[in-house]
C-alpha cells in the first residue's frame, strides 16, 4: 500500500508562481533574460525562455518533493549524455551560485527549482497519426533509454510515486473518489481489478531497475525525416524517474500511443518488436505488458478527474483528458488473451498449435465426404457481378449448395468477400474464424469433448479445460452447468422435420472470451490462434487456403522484368473490381482514383458479356473481313472533327504515337519532331524518343536524338512564365526551335503534345497557345498530332476531346487507355492524305489491333458511355470534387494547386507557396497513408509530387466525397 504522503502528493495543486515571477527568478539566479513560455505539466510549473542565443527551460516544482529525487533526476540526464548511441537529453544548468537546485520561497510558498537546456524538436501529441516508422522509433528510443540507465545508480530511485506501476491499484483506488460519473467510475475499477489480477502471478519476474517511466508523445521531441514525418530523437522530463518494472517502460510508451490508434490496439505492435530488438523483454514480462498499459491508462484517468477537481484552470491537464479517455476506450476495448497473443506474435512468439486429434465428430450421422465446401472468397465464381453487397448472400449460396447436395459448409478462414465494405478508411472484419453449415433439421449433434455447458439463450458452449465449442442453430435439452462427455448427445439441429435447416461452429482457446465470428485481416493471424479450426470436428477439410500475396510477389520480382513497375513497396494482391472500387484477396475494399485505362469502371457486365460473346465467336486479325473492324473504325472517324475521317488501329498508346509519328515523317519526309518538356508519350523507340518526363526516365534530357526539339514546357503554375498571359513566352520558345531547324536548313515533320498537359498533372496550355504553334508549325509544312491518350475521350467532361480546350483541330488524333477499358486498344485518326503517305513506305499491321474482339469493346465503351452518360458525370462530378479540393487548399499550406478539369485533376503539394519546392517526399507518404485508409493514388509529375487523380468516369459524389474526406484526415492527422 502506498503511504501516506504518496497519497497526499497526488492531491498536489502546481505551483502558483506567475510568468512575471519566474522571468525575475531567471534574471537573479541565472542570469537569463528574454521572452518567456510557460509550458504544460501536471503538478509542476515549466517557463522556458528564449534568451535570442539559447534556450532553457525552469523547472518549479513544490518542496513536498523530495530532493535527492530530483538530484536522481539531474545525475540520471548527466549520465545518458555520456553514453554513445543515446537519444538526445537535455543538461542541468548550475544557478550563479553554482547550485544544482534552488530552495526558493514565492509568496510564502517553497519550492524547489532547477534550469535545464531546451531541446529543439515538436512533440507528438498534436499529431493525431503516427505511421509504423514513428511508432517503432518510438519504441526503440525508450529502449535505448531504458538500456542507458540499467547501470546507473543513485539513492533518489527509490521513491514513493503515484505513477509506479508496481502500485497502480492501489493508487487507481484512491483515484477513484474523484471521477463523479458513476459509469466511468465503475469501468474504471473494472479494468483495474482485472489489470492487476493478470500482473500478480507474473509480478516474481519482472525485472526491476532505473526507468524513465514517462517516455511518450508529450515528453519526447521530434524532428522531420525525409518523409516529413516527425521522428523521435530527444527525450525531456526526467520527473517520474523511479527504480521500477523494467516493462513498464514500455508500458507508458505504448499507453500514449493508443490516442493515436484510431481505435486499433494493434497500433503499438511496431514499438513493442522495436524495444523487443534492442532491450529484450522475458516472456512474463511481455505477458504483463497489456495488463500494465490497461492498468497505466486507468490510473491517467482517475488522475486527471482527481487534478482538475483541485485545479480546474489546469490547460494541460484539460488537453489531455480528452484523449487519455480515448486511450482508456482503446486499451479496454481488446481482449487481455488477444492482446496477449498479439504481443508475443510480434516479437515471434507465437501460439503453439492446438491438437485436434482429441475431438470426437460433431455430426456423427453427416459422412465426411457429403459435405460440400462453398466458396465465399473474393475469387468465387458463385458471387456474380455485385451479388456479394447482399446482407443474405452468403446463406443463399450455402442453401443452394446444400439444396443440391444434402449437406454444405462453409470454410474456416476464408475470406469473404461479402463482409468487404466500399468507402471504408479501415479494414473490415473479413476472415471468418467459424463455419456454418447447412444441413437437415433433426441432425443429431453430439459432444466432440468432455466438456462443462453453457447456455446462453440459443447459444451453446461446451467449456474444458483447453478449448470451449461455441455452437448455434441447436436445440439442446440438456441444463445450464451440466457435465457432457465426448460421443454423448447434445441435440439435434433446430428446424421443422424434413426442411433445411443451419449450424454455426467456432472454437476458442480462452474459456473467459466470446470471440467474434470475424477478423480483420491485419488481426487474423492472432485471432486463429485463438480460435483454430473445427475442421476437425466434421472430419473434413474445411480450411480455406491462405492468400499467398508475399510469395506471388517474389515470383514476380523473379520473373517479371525490373523495369515493369507496380505500384507501392508493399502493395496489396488487388484480384476483383466492380465499378470505381478493387478489393484485394483479404477482402480490403480501395477506391481507385488512378485507372484512367478502365474508363467505365471494374467489372461491368454488359462489357464482359460482349467480349465473351465474341470470344466464343471469332478472334483474329485485321486483315481478315469481319464486321465489326468497319463499324468500330467508322464510329471512331465520326467522333472526330470534320478532315479527320480515317483510322488506324492499334493496340496500345505507345503504339499509337510510334505511328503518329511514322505518318508525320511519311507525309514530310523530315524526321525533325518538336515536343514539350516534363511530357510522356509512350515506350517505343520512337514515342520515348519524345518523352522528356524525368520522373519516367531520369535521363530523359540527356538521351533524346537529335531529331527531337524539346521546348519549355508551358506550364502555366511553375514553369518560367505563370498565369493566362504567359501565352506568348511560351510561343517565343517554339519559335526559337523552329528557327533553329530553319537555320540549320532541315526541315519539319511535326509538332506533338498532350492538349491538357497530364503528366504534370492535368494543367490546360495557357489560353491561344496551340492556335499560334499549330499556325507556325503548319506555315513549315509540319502535321500538328493531339496526344489523347490520357486526357481525351470524354475525360475531362467539359471537352470529349482536349484540343477542344484550345479551340484547335490537329492533323493527327492519338487514342488508346479508356478506349478499350483495359483491352489492349488504341488508335489513330487523321486525314487520308496522311494515311495514304505510309503506302509509300509499304503496308502497315498490327496484330492484335482491330482484332474482333477489340473492336467489339471498343462498340460497346462508346456504347456504355453514351448510354450511362459517363461524360456528363465526369464534368459534373469532376467539377464537384474539383471544388471539394480547392476547399483544402484554403486550410492546408501544403496544398499548392488544383490543376485539370473533370475527371483529370492533378493536385500539387509544395513545402512554400512561394518558392514552389515541391513536397516530393510528403506526396509519396501521403499516397501511402491513403492506401491504407482505403484509397489507391499516386504522384505524378516531374518533381512526383503532384497527385493524379483520374479514376473510371463512372466515379460517384459519395465516393468524390470520400477520397476528399480521406485526403483531409490525412493532411490534418499526418501521414
Amino acid at each position: 500500500m502506498p503511504d501516506s504522503a504518496l497519497l497526499k502528493r497526488t492531491e498536489l495543486p502546481r505551483p502558483n508562481v506567475s510568468e512575471s515571477q519566474a522571468a525575475d527568478i531567471l534574471k537573479e539566479h541565472y542570469g537569463l533574460e528574454g521572452s518567456l513560455k510557460e509550458l504544460g505539466s501536471q503538478q509542476d510549473r515549466n517557463f522556458r525562455i528564449d534568451t535570442g542565443e539559447d534556450r532553457y527551460v525552469l523547472k518549479i516544482c513544490r518542496s513536498e518533493y523530495a530532493t535527492i529525487e530530483l538530484a536522481a533526476q539531474n545525475a540520471a540526464m548527466r549520465h545518458l549524455a555520456t553514453l554513445t548511441d543515446m537519444v538526445r537529453v537535455p543538461a542541468p544548468i548550475l544557478a550563479a551560485g553554482g547550485e544544482d537546485i534552488l530552495f526558493l520561497t514565492v509568496d510564502d510558498e517553497d519550492y524547489q527549482v532547477r534550469l535545464l537546456t531546451y531541446l529543439d524538436g515538436e512533440p507528438l501529441t498534436q499529431r493525431k497519426f503516427l505511421a509504423p516508422p514513428v511508432v517503432a522509433g518510438l519504441g526503440a528510443l525508450t529502449a535505448r533509454i531504458a538500456v542507458g540507465l540499467k547501470d546507473f545508480t543513485h539513492p533518489g530511485l527509490e521513491r514513493e510515486l503515484q505513477w509506479d506501476l508496481r502500485r497502480a491499484g492501489p493508487v487507481a483506488l484512491h483515484l477513484l473518489k474523484a471521477v463523479t460519473d458513476q459509469s466511468r467510475r465503475d469501468r474504471i475499477a473494472k479494468a483495474m481489478v482485472t489489470a492487476v489480477k493478470r500482473i500478480q502471478p507474473l509480478a516474481g519476474k519482472l525485472r526491476v531497475q532505473p526507468i524513465h517511466h514517462d517516455i511518450t508523445d508529450d515528453n519526447v521531441v521530434a524532428r522531420p525525416d525525409r518523409e516529413g514525418r516527425l521522428m523521435p530523437d530527444g527525450v525531456i522530463d526526467f520527473g517520474d524517474l523511479v527504480s521500477g518494472w523494467l516493462v513498464a517502460d514500455l508500458a507508458v510508451t505504448c499507453t500514449a500511443l493508443l490516442h493515436h490508434a484510431d481505435g486499433d490496439p494493434f497500433f503499438i505492435l511496431p514499438a513493442v518488436r522495436a524495444f523487443q530488438e534492442r532491450c529484450p523483454l522475458n516472456e512474463a514480462e511481455l505477458k504483463a505488458l497489456w495488463p500494465l498499459i490497461v492498468a497505466r491508462a486507468g490510473v491517467l484517468v482517475a488522475s486527471s478527474e482527481q487534478q482538475l477537481a483541485i485545479d480546474p484552470d489546469n490547460a494541460y491537464v484539460q488537453g489531455n483528458a480528452a484523449h487519455e479517455r480515448e486511450i482508456f476506450d482503446v486499451a479496454t476495448s481488446a481482449p487481455f488473451a488477444l492482446m496477449e497473443a498479439a504481443i508475443l506474435d510480434a516479437v515471434g512468439h507465437g501460439a503453439e498449435g492446438f491438437d485436434s486429434s482429441v475431438f470426437g465428430q460433431l455430426l456423427p450421422d453427416i459422412a465426411p465426404e457429403t459435405v460440400r465446401v462453398t466458396d465465399l472468397s473474393v475469387m468465387s465464381d458463385a458471387l456474380v457481378e455485385d451479388s456479394w453487397s447482399d446482407p443474405q448472400i452468403d446463406w443463399k449460396l450455402l442453401a443452394r449448395a446444400a439444396a443440391e447436395t444434402g449437406v454444405a459448409s462453409t470454410r474456416y478462414g476464408e475470406y469473404r468477400l461479402s463482409y468487404t465494405r466500399t468507402l471504408s478508411e479501415r479494414e473490415p472484419a473479413t476472415f471468418a474464424l467459424h463455419v456454418d453449415i447447412c444441413l437437415p433439421a433433426a441432425t443429431p449433434v453430439s459432444a466432440p469433448i468432455d466438456a462443462r455447458v453453457i447456455k446462453d439463450g440459443h447459444h451453446l458452449i461446451l467449456s474444458s479445460a483447453d478449448i470451449s465449442l461455441h455452437i448455434d442453430g441447436v436445440d439442446c435439452p440438456l441444463e445450464d452447468g451440466g457435465e457432457i462427455r465426448s460421443g454423448e448427445p447434445i441435440g439435434v439441429v433446430a428446424g421443422v422435420l424434413g426442411a433445411i435447416g443451419g449450424l454455426r461452429v467456432q472454437l476458442c482457446r480462452d474459456a473467459d472470451l466470446v470471440p467474434p465470428l470475424f477478423a480483420r485481416p491485419a488481426h487474423a493471424r492472432v485471432w486463429a490462434g485463438l480460435c483454430p479450426s473445427p475442421s476437425a470436428l466434421l472430419g473434413c477439410e474445411l480450411d480455406a487456403p491462405g492468400p499467398h500475396s508475399a510469395e506471388l510477389l517474389d515470383m514476380r520480382r523473379r520473373s517479371f522484368a525490373k523495369p515493369q513497375k507496380n505500384y507501392y513497396a508493399n502493395p496489396p494482391q488487388i484480384e476483383r473490381g466492380w465499378k470505381e472500387h478493387m478489393f484485394d484477396v483479404t477482402g480490403r475494399s480501395y477506391l481507385d482514383m488512378v485507372n484512367n485505362v478502365t474508363i467505365l469502371g471494374h467489372g461491368h457486365p454488359r462489357l464482359a458479356r460482349a467480349a465473351g460473346r465474341q470470344w466464343s465467336l471469332l478472334n483474329t486479325n485485321s486483315r481478315f473481313h469481319y464486321a465489326s473492324v468497319a463499324e468500330f473504325s467508322d464510329r471512331l472517324a465520326s467522333l472526330a472533327p470534320d478532315g479527320l475521317d480515317t483510322v488506324f488501329l492499334v493496340n496500345s498508346g505507345s503504339e499509337a504515337v510510334d505511328l503518329a509519328l511514322r505518318l508525320a515523317w511519311a507525309k514530310t519526309g523530315s524526321h525533325n519532331i518538336v515536343s514539350l518538356l516534363e511530357a510522356y508519350h509512350g515506350w517505343t523507340v520512337a514515342s520515348d524518343a519524345v518523352s522528356t518526363s524525368i520522373a519516367d526516365n531520369p535521363r530523359a534530357l540527356e538521351t533524346r536524338p537529335g531529331w527531337v526539339h524539346p521546348v519549355t514546357a508551358p506550364n502555366t503554375y511553375r514553369g518560367p512564365f505563370r498565369g493566362a498571359t504567359s501565352t506568348a513566352d511560351y510561343v517565343a520558345s517554339v519559335a526559337k526551335a523552329l528557327n533553329a531547324i530553319d537555320e540549320a536548313g532541315e526541315k519539319l515533320a511535326g509538332f506533338i503534345c498532350e492538349c491538357v498537359y497530364g503528366n504534370a498533372g492535368g494543367i490546360p496550355l495557357p489560353p491561344g497557345y496551340l492556335a499560334e504553334v499549330y499556325g507556325m508549325i503548319r506555315a513549315r509544312g509540319g502535321v500538328c498530332i493531339a496526344d489523347e491518350v490520357q486526357v481525351g475521350y470524354g475525360r475531362l467532361g467539359h471537352f470529349f476531346w482536349g484540343f477542344e480546350q484550345q479551340g484547335v483541330v490537329p492533323d493527327i488524333i492519338t487514342i488508346a487507355k479508356g478506349m478499350g477499358n483495359g483491352q489492349p486498344l488504341g488508335a489513330v485518326i487523321t486525314s487520308r492524305a496522311i494515311a495514304d503517305a505510309l503506302e509509300n513506305e509499304g503496308y502497315f499491321f498490327s496484330s492484335a489491333g482491330g482484332s474482333p474482339v477489340s473492336c467489339v469493346v471498343g462498340m460497346t465503351v462508346l456504347d456504355i458511355m453514351r448510354d450511362e452518360s459517363l461524360q456528363e458525370n465526369a464534368k459534373n462530378t469532376g467539377d464537384y470534387l474539383k471544388s471539394r479540393l480547392e476547399a483544402l487548399g484554403q486550410r492546408f499550406p501544403l496544398v499548392g494547386a488544383v490543376h485539370g478539369m473533370g475527371l483529370y485533376l492533378g493536385l500539387e503539394f509544395v513545402r512554400d507557396r512561394e518558392t514552389l519546392e515541391p513536397a516530393t517526399q510528403e506526396t509519396a507518404a501521403i499516397c501511402d497513408r491513403l492506401l491504407d485508409l482505403g484509397v489507391i493514388m499516386q504522384p505524378t509529375g516531374d518533381h512526383l509530387n503532384i497527385l493524379k487523380i483520374k479514376p473510371p468516369l463512372c466515379l460517384s459524389q459519395d465516393s468524390a466525397d470520400f477520397f476528399a474526406a480521406m485526403l483531409e484526415k490525412v493532411l490534418s492527422d499526418g501521414w
